[in-house]
């Protein structure tokens, strides 16, 4: 932040009162977030491509359990963000100091080794997103020439096809859009893959919808994919991730905090951020519903792991192209929203150790005719582009990755979306231990323990299935 912003900050922190026009109460630029942009980041985060997936996670739990757990996590993950967003300021939700990162909101409510294990976690988990992302991009792209090809030989060629150029593609695309400075510049894109996350979820709803019209009934059982189909044991790993795969569906309270500090105030950011995730997890539990309850209906016990490249549904090809061309995009700019934090973390962190390093600190300003001047910076271009050639390495290393993220999920879902902001809130708000509150928010944390625990063995299972007809840089389909 350099000496300057620390004089701002210091004399800001004792002149609340007479902040300057078109700065906040922190020194900085005016924020400019409403409700909707707020619910726009949220959206692109939270319908990842894993809305595809969820008619697998309801064919293994049918139809009881299935929609009565995707509701279930909705309503955890909506109250879990609640608490959450009342972490931003410290102590008064209108003029208290604040936290600008899930690890500042941790360290001033919790401290001590607890921020340590968050950062881990949490930038961990950021990483693995990163890489999730590309594979699946790959995978889309793979399945637009697929289906053209199955479409061109008339179902008589396989089209295997190798995933690596895909995914370097891909990289390249994220080489250019990780210059975008910072998270306040993100939210046209966030906004495009928004749109674009609606577009492929309506069109598998729509293809489901009309699947189920063809077969003229409702496939699938009360009680999920059948013994016989599948082994006990397999039955009971595959419930396991199924539980895995929903409860991660909503997981985005890695970037809650750094959401909510573009929100401008008053109303208190709180206030707004609690509308936005009323709103949000509301969309999204709809249309998760209706996705993978209509993806359940379609296929039944068949139901393949992704709607759209999973061949589920063959034709009509061009809208199979136009949603995985839309999932595409979408994961250009979620990765972008994922990986944000993670950009800032370590430019803040190599700002404080090497404050003098015209390398890291130094902006150059290029003129852009008819734009605002654009700040290159040379550590963030080197740093950045590093860091996205080594996601797209690991990712053409290890295509497999999916359960690997659902394993990073797994370990993400309790420590991030549920155990810190019960702690947190418990510490803000002085709950005694042992009283009826305090006893239902451990209640409502060791449950969830319990499901990441599960989640995680139904992942460690499928990597080790995985393992055993594996080759590196070899990932055909």
């Amino acid at each position: 932040m350099g000496e300057k912003g620390a004089v701002k900050n210091h004399l800001h922190n004792n002149l609340v009162f007479d902040h300057p026009i078109g700065f906040d109460d922190d020194g900085r630029l005016k924020r400019t977030g409403t409700v909707w942009t707020a619910s726009a980041h949220i959206i692109t985060a939270v319908i990842g491509s894993g809305v595809l997936s969820l008619a697998w996670a309801t064919a293994q739990l049918g139809w009881i359990a299935g929609p009565a757990v995707i509701f279930l996590f909705s309503f955890v993950t909506y109250y879990t963000s609640t608490l959450l967003a009342a972490c931003y300021r410290c102590d008064d939700p209108v003029n208290g100091k604040r936290n600008y990162t899930y690890m500042e909101a941790v360290r001033a409510n919790l401290g001590g080794f607890e921020v340590k294990i968050c950062g881990w976690v949490q930038y961990l988990n950021l990483f693995g997103v990163a890489i999730g992302y590309t594979i699946a991009s790959s995978i889309s792209m793979m399945a637009i020439k697929r289906s053209n090809c199955f479409h061109a030989s008339r179902g008589k060629n396989p089209c295997h096809m190798n995933s690596n150029p895909y995914m370097i593609g891909f990289g390249i695309a994220q080489i250019i859009f990780s210059q975008i400075p910072d998270f306040d510049q993100l939210w046209w894109l966030s906004i495009v893959a928004a749109v674009m996350s609606f577009t492929y979820s309506t069109i598998g709803l729509g293809l489901g919808i009309a699947k189920v019209a063809e077969n003229g009934k409702f496939r699938g059982s009360l009680t999920g994919i059948s013994v016989g189909t599948v082994t006990q044991t397999q039955k009971i790993w595959r419930s396991f991730q199924a539980l895995g795969d929903m409860a991660f569906a909503y997981s985005y309270s890695l970037i809650l905090i750094e959401i909510q500090d573009t929100l401008k105030a008053p109303p208190s950011e709180s206030k707004t951020m609690s509308k936005a995730t009323l709103l949000s997890v509301g969309v999204t539990t709809l249309f998760y519903m209706l996705c993978g309850c209509m993806g359940y209906a379609a296929f039944g016990d068949l139901s393949p792991g992704n709607l759209l490249t999973g061949f589920g549904f063959y034709n009509p090809f061009w809208l199979l192209d136009i949603a995985n061309a839309a999932i595409v995009i979408h994961l250009v700019g979620a990765y972008q929203v994922y990986c944000q934090p993670l950009f800032a973390f370590i430019e803040k962190s190599a700002a404080k150790r090497f404050p003098d390093s015209e390398f890291i600190t130094k902006d150059i300003k290029i003129p852009i005719p008819g734009f605002r001047p654009y700040n290159l910076n040379l550590f963030r271009l080197v740093w950045r582009t590093i860091f996205v050639m080594l996601t797209t390495l690991i990712s053409m290393l290890l295509p497999f990755f999916n359960d690997i993220v659902g394993l990073l999920g797994a370990i993400g879902f309790w420590p991030l979306t549920v155990y810190f902001p019960v702690e947190m809130y418990i510490s803000q708000n002085k709950i005694a231990k042992w009283s009826t509150r305090w006893l239902c928010l451990q209640i409502l944390s060791i449950a969830c323990l319990s499901i990441t625990i599960a989640a995680a063995a139904g992942s460690i299972a499928g990597v080790i299935l995985d393992l055993k007809s594996y080759k590196p840089f070899s990932t055909a389909y």
